[in-house]
């Protein structure tokens, strides 16, 4: 992990360097209490902003940003926040290629599409996984090779789970791909994390045993 210009406050904590982060949420009103302030500071500090949502929640999404004072349709005309939906990346053509999105996040995310000397501050919402559509099964796999591809200078990469909705061990799985953590609207280091060689091995031999 390489560290960051300036240290940015996530989670009742300071994020000091480049991180692919797992947040775990019971509520919609809880996520947004947790990552807002994230998402605020870094638009009034200039950074860009590059989120990840469901089509039909776009509406919801801006009117959050809009509830808390954020020029939404400003920062969309500048390029300073971009939304993309799940149906033009992680489902793109009705299916999820693991391979096919590290490409399209790493090209989302990368430096060149920043303000200059600016973080991208990035946020992928993860309940696309639930969708019955070809290929989602490999989402455990595709959180784990992210730690192999993504550049070794890049922004935060946080992905948000609704854990009112995924079962155990798919919760247990997505944590040990992350190497920090939001657990109780906290940010911290992840005890649990494996290395992305060791747990690509470990569901390679899950698929031979099934």
């Amino acid at each position: 992990m390489s560290e960051i210009g300036k240290p940015i406050k996530l989670a009742g904590s300071t994020l000091t360097h480049s991180c692919h982060i797992c947040a775990f949420f019971h509520t919609q009103e809880e996520k947004y209490r947790v990552l807002m302030p994230f998402i605020k500071e870094g638009l009034e500090n200039g950074d860009r902003a590059f989120h990840i949502v469901n089509a039909s929640h776009r509406a919801e999404h801006l009117q959050r940003l809009q509830q808390e004072g954020i020029d939404t349709s400003a920062a969309e005309a500048t390029g300073q926040l971009e939304i993309q939906h799940w149906q033009e990346t992680y489902l793109k053509n009705g299916r999820f290629d693991q391979h096919l999105m590290i490409d399209t996040l790493k090209e989302a995310i990368a430096p060149s599409k920043n303000p200059p000397g600016k973080l991208s501050r990035n946020i992928a919402h993860m309940e696309w996984a639930l969708e019955d559509l070809p290929g989602v099964h490999d989402i455990v796999e595709y959180e784990a090779r992210l730690n192999q591809v993504l550049p070794k200078r890049h922004d935060p990469v946080i992905c948000t789970y609704d854990l009112s909705r995924f079962d155990a061990g798919m919760v247990i799985d997505v944590m040990r791909t992350h190497p920090m953590v939001i657990v109780g609207g906290i940010l911290q280091e992840n005890p649990f994390y494996v290395p992305p060689e060791e747990m690509l091995r470990e569901i390679e031999a899950r698929k031979t045993t099934n």
